[in-house]
Order: C-alpha cells, then sequence, then structure tokens
C-alpha cells in the first residue's frame, strides 16, 4: 500500500535549505521513491499557511518510507536540515 512522506518547512536559511534540498533528493533515488510535489507557499485558502515550501514524496509503502527516514544516508543531513529551516515531517499511509 503505497505511503506518503509530506514535509513543511519555515526557511531560517535559505541558502543552507537549498542544499539540504539538493542533497535530500539525492537519498530518496534508492528508495523506490517518486517526488511528486516541491513547491513554495502561494495562499491560504483556509486557514493558516505558516510553512513557506512543502514537499511530497510517494513511496511503494510504509516499510521503504521509514527505511529511507531512518537510512545513515539522510540522518546525516539532520544538522543541515535544521539549520535550514524549522520543519515538520509526516508520512500517511494510503488504503489499497
Amino acid at each position: 500500500m503505497p505511503a506518503f512522506f509530506i514535509s513543511q518547512a519555515v526557511v531560517k536559511d535559505p541558502v543552507k535549505m537549498e542544499q539540504y534540498a539538493a542533497r535530500a533528493a539525492e537519498t530518496l533515488k534508492t528508495h523506490g521513491a517518486e517526488p511528486l510535489l516541491r513547491g513554495g507557499f502561494a495562499a491560504a485558502l483556509l486557514g493558516e499557511g505558516t510553512a513557506h515550501a512543502t514537499g511530497v514524496v510517494r513511496f511503494p509503502d510504509l516499510a521503504g518510507l521509514r527505511a529511507w527516514f531512518e537510512s545513515d544516508a539522510y540522518q546525516a543531513l539532520a544538522p543541515l536540515r535544521d539549520a535550514a529551516c524549522d520543519m515538520t515531517l509526516l508520512a500517511y499511509e494510503v488504503p489499497a
């Protein structure tokens, strides 16, 4: 059953954010991930929009998503991520 990774970031350092995004994208390639969206905030249609940027990535399943998130390659980026932005990371599983 497919799983989706959603990230929402409030950017603190745009240069570091670009570095993080490029390096994080490289870590996805070995986990069967398919990036679906990487975009900047446009408007709040209902409620408040606090994130500057949002990303959505599809994985074949939740196990693959967790394997990517827990991988040494991705976890090595945590200091850069935390310096670049305040990020919320969410995982969703889609029933068959």
